[in-house]
């Protein structure tokens, strides 16, 4: 634990940002935890960290920013607060990948490296045997998700797939690039993950 102990806090690099903070209100109470989870994090975000920040608290109080984009001009206001927190307040950035982050920022804070892999692990569907009542069970499970996360199940969907050896037809390489820019473009994770797996049971059972 000595890690949550640092004075300035860390960036966490994982594809999960939902379920690290999660994890870390867990982990971290009975200390208050407050977070900031965006698909892209802007100015006016940055603006609540700081007016959060300045709220004095006698315990440690930790404030999350989890982003799958982090903008400019946001980290750039933020760095005089990465660089001297006030009393108490201990920052944790979730960024998907470091590439996000300004080396300004990554240099005022550890980097460790959270659950990348957590989601492809969990995909345990037969894709060359799946019917629809197995679709209709993993949709069910996966009904709450965001689109951050809804991003890493379909490149985990595209990695089952390769592990099993499934050659793709033309329509289902096209439907993965597709449910990229769907999840872009704000359509329902569930749509979006529907559309790719019945793509898997549809050719099962054309063939």
């Amino acid at each position: 634990m000595s890690t949550h102990n640092s004075k300035k806090g860390y960036i966490l690099i994982s594809t999960n940002i939902q379920a690290e903070f999660e994890r870390l209100k867990e982990e971290l109470k009975p200390n208050r935890v407050i977070g900031f989870i965006e698909d892209e994090f802007k100015i006016e975000h940055a603006k609540a960290v700081l007016a959060e920040s300045y709220i004095s608290e006698s315990e440690t109080k930790y404030i999350v920013l989890g982003a799958n984009n982090f903008n400019t001009v946001s980290q750039n206001s933020l760095l005089k607060l990465l660089e001297e927190p006030p009393r108490n307040i201990e920052y944790i950035i979730i960024s998907s990948t470091k590439s996000n982050l300004l080396p300004t920022v990554r240099s005022r804070m550890p980097i460790l490296k959270g659950e990348t892999e957590h989601t492809a692990q969990e995909i345990n569907l037969n894709l060359s045997k799946i019917d629809y009542a197995e679709v209709f069970e993993f949709l069910k499970a996966n009904e709450r998700v965001k689109k951050n996360e809804a991003k890493s199940l379909v490149e985990a969907l595209f990695n089952r797939a390769v592990k099993e050896r499934i050659a793709l037809s033309a329509s289902q390489l096209q439907n993965f690039d597709r449910a990229y820019r769907l999840l872009e473009l704000n359509s329902r994770p569930q749509s979006v993950l529907a559309m790719l797996l019945m793509s898997f049971s549809g050719e099962k059972n054309a063939n």
